[in-house]
């Protein structure tokens, strides 16, 4: 599946449980969903907190959780996060590394 389909799907339970109506209770402006992939982001350390262990299928969650606020963003600031990261591949590929 392409990220364009993923971000379909998204935006499709995104609108049915009502959160892009203007009178939403969880606005999805770029700002809340940046705050909403950050603690995502958190919630992964938290598998990691003590040991390296770590459940797959609650990780799996987490990953999806972040991935889905990640595709959201980009699509609402209007960023084509496939090129986005083709670029930054690129950029990486002529960097020096310690």
């Amino acid at each position: 599946m392409e990220l364009s389909e993923l971000t379909k799907r998204m935006h499709n339970f995104v609108r049915s449980k009502g959160w892009y109506e203007e009178d939403s209770k969880r606005p999805q402006t770029p700002r809340n969903l940046s705050i909403s992939l950050a603690l995502e982001a958190a919630e992964i350390l938290e598998h990691f907190q003590w040991n390296e262990e770590f459940v797959r299928e609650d990780l799996a969650e987490e990953l999806a959780d972040v991935a889905l606020y990640l595709l959201q963003l980009a699509s609402i600031a209007e960023i084509d996060l496939e090129q986005a990261i083709l670029d930054k591949l690129e950029v990486n590929a002529s960097r020096k590394w310690d």
